[in-house]
């Protein structure tokens, strides 16, 4: 079974002496939960999974049984030994990070030694209870969308099929049937990704809003939008606020984000308009009525699947590295993304073909920031494959 990079960075920290938790936390269909189980099979201790993916019948009592089957294992035939508990979809029980804090600090003092590992399906959703409740305690994992490179050793997929049906691994198998593929998407994964992971965890007033938005955002995906165009095109009484909240509760349930616009002062990067960008060009295919032929046909809008694409990797590939993601944008001229870290700064042109209300403002943005260094990806550039092969923060070296 293909393993990916996260394994060897869980197995490593398990093996090392117990000094905190280890969260795994990403969209949904990355890989946690198999990641978890591969290495609880190949680590040389006793283990225990469970899941709280059904919150209505489980409860903080839950929590505690399956600390105790973790604390059995720990403390088996009159000896005291290393055990791992697994505990999947904590994060939808109510009151779960104040009982794992109370657990974890008993097993500390009594010196038990049981190493935990928290899985969970959005940094948004654990936030909270990690910060507030267990901070200091814990060590974050982040797990992205796969990579071309992933699903082309995994699935031996081209970057033609990547482009397209972009990073879920489960619905590798269903390329042959685009109706079934799209159907998966829309309902497996779309729709449980908006209804459990967003509707049933965080109050939401408009949820109609939130799901039209999502929906817009892929169809606007690689275009800067501004939040009043947004509403009138939603036909909505909300207002920019709350577009912006949705916006944000998406972007962290790994499935639609909207990139700020590039500038040293962050403040006036919030109050920016979006660069809408789909997290996973599945989610830009299984919204259209496209198939990969028709698209690939199509020069401007096989561009727009190459520059999300491009997007997405490079959200992906910076999560949890300290770079920030961004476009720039200045009197009709347009850099499609800004990768920085610190001082380093490096902008990106992609040639993908796709009509552009804006003209190419690389050049414009060098004499702005002239330390910034400048990429063509694509057609006379970095060719595609490459650049979606090379991790983010090789471009900042």
């Amino acid at each position: 079974m293909y393993q990916r990079s996260h394994y060897s960075v869980l197995f490593g920290r398990l093996n090392e002496p117990r000094r905190f938790m280890q969260v795994l936390t990403g969209p949904r269909q990355t890989g946690k939960t198999t990641i978890a189980r591969q290495v609880l099979a190949d680590l040389d201790l006793p283990g225990h999974y469970a899941t709280g993916d059904e919150p209505t019948l489980k409860g903080r009592s839950w929590i505690e049984q399956q600390w105790e089957t973790g604390r059995f294992l720990a403390r088996s035939e009159n000896s005291v030994q290393d055990a791992v508990l697994v505990l999947d979809e904590v994060h939808k029980i109510s009151g779960w990070s104040e009982s794992i804090k109370r657990l974890w600090d008993e097993d500390t003092a009594a010196g038990t030694p049981l190493r935990v590992v928290l899985l969970g399906s959005s940094p948004l959703l654990m936030g909270q209870g990690l910060t507030e409740s267990i901070a200091g305690r814990f060590e974050v994992i982040p797990v992205s969308h796969w990579s071309y490179e992933e699903m082309n050793a995994a699935f031996g997929w081209s970057l033609e099929q990547y482009v397209f049906y972009g990073g879920y691994p489960g619905s590798a198998h269903l390329l042959d049937d685009h109706q079934r593929w799209r159907s998966y998407l829309r309902e497996s994964l779309i729709e449980t990704s908006i209804s459990r992971d967003v509707l049933m965890t965080t109050r939401i007033d408009k949820p109609a809003l939130l799901r039209r938005l999502f929906e817009l955002g892929c169809s606007h995906s690689g275009q800067v939008l501004s939040y009043q165009k947004m509403l009138g095109q939603l036909q909505d009484a909300g207002n920019t606020t709350t577009l912006a909240h949705y916006l944000r509760l998406l972007q962290e349930a790994g499935l639609l984000a909207g990139l700020d616009k590039y500038s040293p002062a962050k403040v006036r990067q919030r109050a920016s308009s979006p660069k809408l960008l789909v997290l996973n060009t599945a989610l830009l295919s299984a919204l259209s009525h496209w198939t990969l032929e028709e698209a690939r046909q199509e020069r401007a809008a096989w561009g727009r699947w190459v520059e999300s694409a491009v997007g997405a990797s490079l959200y992906n590939g910076t999560i949890g590295k300290g770079i920030t993601l961004t476009y720039w944008a200045s009197r009709n001229r347009e850099v499609d993304f800004i990768l920085s870290r610190g001082k380093q700064v490096v902008a990106m042109e992609v040639k993908s073909g796709r009509v552009r209300d804006s003209l190419p403002g690389i050049e414009a943005f060098s004499k702005q920031f002239p330390l910034a260094r400048k990429l063509l990806v694509g057609s006379g550039g970095i060719p595609l494959d490459r650049f979606l092969a090379t991790p983010p923060e090789q471009w900042l070296a």
